[in-house]
């Protein structure tokens, strides 16, 4: 039987249909906001798209403000340090877009700038961090950056810098001089782990910002490399690194604090760790720059497998490779690595030197490398142009000390120490090390025989075999090293403790070497970079009398004493200088040669891939 509705039901289907309606309504108005919404974005997006249009055809030329008047193409009206920046924008094939793909041959331990102390994280904080001024590749003259203009005092004492007021960091806060000063100020706080700059640094008696946009650095006492020393400090933002002040300790053990002016940026600016693996950088939207940067990314590869890094070249998964000697001339045979690839050997006229670093001290106590006549004996022993031909193929030339071969710095008349068993013999016998026991080992007075570890970077092949070769050099004389590799994090974690015997690394090289870092007696303290405790008051004597006269003239004979020291006392073996041998993508262009080597890298980026080469799209 059915059952009529009543009133009561009518009442109650009229309240269910007009919450039906309200909710119909609710979800025509969410779908009108989300819509809205997307428009939005997709305007923001058209926006940004237009702006970095714009900004591109500013720089190329393709559109001029009237404000620059007649500048021509060349680069009138665009600061010095932009102009090679600038003329890449105007040939006819550029474009912006695409990647930087580059491969480093080891993990890295840090990011941060000060507590980083290798080659590898100062490549990548190189594209973030900026400085006041900057040195022209082509001139080797020192040139504006985020300085507009600068006077140095008579006395050589007082630098003052008046500073571009366009500047921003990329995360948009401007970059004014208290920014400069918080940089000083925070590299000479004792808490934080800075040691190495601080050597330097110690020079500056002050920095004070005189207005917004106008610093000077005061000096202690005259420095041959002031300018440099003040206007090539890597400013720091001071919002984003000034609670580190309060909280020392997390900033030195941090892994990826890296925010700067530069043309890149670091997707999260804290947010880095080793365990990530890869290092990216993106472009910084925000740049202040008269030129913008070409690429969208730049992406760093942890590939420690030289073959691996070839075979990853060869696939195009990176833009470059460094060749090791021992293939470089069958890959200038291979017509697929030549078909794709443009190829460069040359010597950088700043080219750094390798060397085996001997340990004088360690807990405390002198060890057998303290006595010269043993380091002297280990540089005759190790026989560096047989290393050159036999490990490097002669692409490589002999280094007599931390200065250039081809700098002022250098006395002409110092040669290489020359492979010599019966000197070296001599020395060790004068020393008191004979073979007590027939064993065919050097011992000691006390019957200790002479034995040591070599640490080095064990995923080098080059170093590998140049280490077995050293080992059957120095057998022959009695010395029985023990090849002991290390991961790179573990290296510098020794370096730092001085815990090891004898260690082959490397030091990059400048225009003019300043060598207080490296054999100053004051830096041979724990995380400085004297890590060979090595003192010598003569050769510090003359350190200090170089880095304190100004006229070159004056300098250049008080450098080549102090080499004449060096070469005297071997706290080194010296070993060489290499040439690099590239294989560069050819979908890389603009690639030219400078007096600082290959442009690759400069900044800003002076390099692109033209639209019909790009593959990524991101």
């Amino acid at each position: 039987m059915q059952k009529r509705l009543t009133a009561r039901d009518w009442i109650l289907y009229s309240l269910i249909a007009v919450l039906i309606l309200l909710l119909l309504l609710v979800m025509y108005q969410i779908d009108r906001q989300w819509i809205r919404l997307a428009e939005m974005q997709t305007a923001m997006q058209e926006q940004a798209k237009d702006m970095r249009e714009l900004r591109t055809a500013v720089a190329s030329g393709a559109i001029r403000s009237q404000a620059a008047g007649s500048a021509s193409a060349a680069g009138e009206g665009v600061s010095t340090a932009f102009r090679r920046a600038r003329a890449m924008t105007q040939q006819e094939d550029y474009a912006q877009g695409d990647w930087s793909v580059n491969a480093f041959g080891t993990n890295l331990k840090t990011l941060t700038p000060l507590v980083s102390t290798d080659a590898y994280a100062s490549d990548v904080q190189s594209y973030v961090l900026e400085s006041l001024i900057t040195r022209n590749p082509d001139t080797l003259e020192w040139e504006g950056l985020i300085a507009r203009d600068w006077q140095i005092s008579e006395d050589g004492l007082i630098i003052t810098f008046q500073m571009r007021d366009d500047v921003t960091f990329s995360d948009g806060k401007p970059l004014t001089a208290d920014d400069v000063v918080f940089t000083f100020n925070f590299i000479m706080t004792e808490a934080i782990q800075a040691p190495r700059d601080r050597a330097y640094l110690e020079k500056i008696r002050d920095v004070e910002a005189k207005g917004k946009y106008e610093v000077v650095f005061t000096f202690k006492e005259p420095y041959f490399e002031a300018l440099s020393l003040a206007g090539g400090l890597g400013i720091f933002p001071k919002h984003f690194y000034e609670p580190y002040l309060q909280k020392p300790q997390e900033f030195n053990e941090s892994k990826g604090l890296l925010l700067g002016s530069g043309p890149y940026r670091m997707p999260d600016p804290k947010g880095w760790t080793p365990d990530k693996g890869n290092v990216e950088l993106v472009r910084n939207e925000r740049y202040w720059g008269d030129v913008q940067p070409s690429y969208n990314r730049i992406l760093w590869r942890i590939i420690q497998n030289d073959s691996a890094r070839l075979t990853t070249y060869r696939n195009g998964d990176i833009d470059a490779y460094g060749a090791r000697p021992i293939e470089y001339a069958d890959l200038k045979k291979d017509q697929q690595i030549m078909g794709k690839s443009q190829n460069f050997e040359y010597m950088p006229p700043v080219a750094g030197y390798s060397y085996i670093g001997w340990n004088q001290e360690r807990n405390g106590k002198p060890t057998r490398f303290a006595d010269k006549r043993v380091r002297q004996a280990m540089s005759y022993l190790t026989d560096v142009q047989r290393v050159i031909t036999d490990v490097f193929l002669g692409y490589a030339e002999p280094a007599v000390s931390p200065f250039s071969n081809t700098s002022k710095q250098h006395d002409a008349n110092l040669q290489p120490y020359q492979f010599n068993l019966d000197k070296a013999q001599a020395l060790f016998k004068e020393v008191g090390y004979e073979d007590r026991n027939g064993d065919g080992v050097l011992e000691d007075k006390d019957g200790q025989p002479f034995e040591f570890k070599l640490t080095y970077f064990g995923d080098n092949e080059d170093t590998k075999r140049m280490v077995l070769l050293l080992k059957d050099l120095y057998a022959k004389a009695g010395v029985k090293m023990v090849p002991a590799p290390q991961e790179w994090p573990v290296m510098l974690e020794a370096l730092n403790k001085k815990d090891f015997d004898a260690i082959t690394l490397g030091w990059t090289s400048g225009i003019e070497t300043d060598i207080y870092q490296m054999f100053h007696s004051s830096q041979a303290k724990t995380d400085g970079d004297n890590f060979i405790s090595y003192k010598n008051p003569e050769l510090d004597k003359l350190i200090d009398q170089a880095r304190a006269t100004v006229d070159e003239t004056t300098r250049m004979p008080l450098w080549n004493q102090a080499e004449h020291i060096m070469y005297e006392d071997q706290p080194y073996t010296f070993l060489m200088r290499r040439q690099t041998l590239a294989f560069i993508d050819k979908r890389i262009h603009n690639l030219q040669m400078t007096k600082l080597g290959l442009n690759r890298g400069f900044l800003p980026v002076e390099n692109y891939v033209p639209a019909a080469m790009q593959k990524y799209t991101q």
